[in-house]
């Protein structure tokens, strides 16, 4: 009983750590994104009129 509940455990503990991976490569990507599209803007804006 308590070797199954170590092996739930490490597998969860796993998908985790993967889970965490992915969402800071997703966190990092997207503010690149983020600086990309406000540098953009700040480039632009003289034509911008209101």
């Amino acid at each position: 009983m308590s070797e199954k509940v170590y092996k739930t455990m490490k597998n969860v503990g796993a998908w985790n750590i993967a889970f965490g991976v992915l969402l800071i490569v997703g966190g990092i990507t997207i503010g690149i994104i983020q600086l990309i599209h406000g540098g953009k803007l700040l480039k632009e804006k003289k034509e911008i009129t209101f």
